[in-house]
């Protein structure tokens, strides 16, 4: 499973202004993926545990602390390729770098082999991995391990070699099954409409509002993480909705 989190405002009436609340969002890997998003009052991930409660399965997340008590009781930590690249990808831009374009070149070669293996089943790309990417990753933390001591103490390219070192064992855990993903882009993509609606909304009314908008934009996420277009399918839902029996409701659910 993927998980990340973005923040949100809600309105404060009582201090005249707003505060930080936050919309936790997960999102499954199977054929018919499911996005799902949770409004929380604050970051702390006691919510990401109340959510996920007796599910215990691998999870993609970033390097937030608040995620780290999952994996003390039987979660699985996925790292997230993307995140590594993206801190060599800032200390290059920063600096020019040609230690950190190269680093950015090696995590490339990673994304290379995983564009050959997208469509072979689970197994067959576990083998794979094992086959073609297991080298790579090899050679990369070898060569990670020789920059460390060499790389200025609080340049972008030590911040970037620390955070990949340190992130390592769970990175390296693509290796471990096919159907693990190498990265969490799918849930970034399903919470960067947030990201820039939120510019438009400005603010949740209050908690209870911020749980049904939470609810309305699980729907659409998933719809479009279907391969449907979100418009199209509420508008299709509200006009079948009053027809609907009960029995019938998981029929209007967006779902492939």
């Amino acid at each position: 499973m993927h998980a990340d989190e973005t923040p949100v405002a809600q309105l404060d009436p009582g201090a005249g202004k707003t505060k930080r609340a936050y919309l936790f969002a997960y999102r499954n890997t199977s054929e018919q993926p499911i996005v799902l998003f949770d409004y929380c009052p604050s970051r702390a991930g006691k919510h990401a545990a109340a959510f996920l409660g007796n599910w215990r399965g691998a999870l993609m997340v970033d390097d937030y602390a608040g995620y780290k008590a999952l994996f003390t009781s039987g979660i699985t930590e996925l790292a997230c390729w993307a995140h590594a690249r993206r801190t060599f990808v800032d200390a290059h831009k920063a600096s020019g770098s040609s230690i950190a374009e190269d680093a950015v070149r090696r995590i490339g070669e990673l994304y290379a082999i995983e564009a050959k293996l997208r469509d072979l089943d689970d197994e067959v790309r576990t083998r794979e991995r094992r086959r073609h990417l297991a080298p790579k990753l090899d050679a990369l933390k070898h060569w990670l391990d020789d920059l460390q001591p060499k790389a200025l103490g609080n340049s972008g390219l030590s911040r970037a070699v620390d955070y990949t070192l340190r992130r390592w064992s769970a990175l390296v855990r693509v290796l471990d099954d096919g159907a693990w993903p190498i990265d969490n882009n799918p849930i970034e993509n399903a919470i960067r409409p947030i990201a820039i609606g939120r510019k438009n909304w400005l603010f949740a009314g209050s908690q209870s509002a911020g749980q049904r908008a939470a609810a309305l934009m699980s729907l659409l996420a998933t719809a479009k993480a279907n391969g449907l277009e979100p418009h199209a399918w509420l508008t299709d839902v509200l006009t079948r909705l009053p027809t609907t029996k009960d029995r019938d409701i998981t029929t209007l659910l967006p779902l492939a």
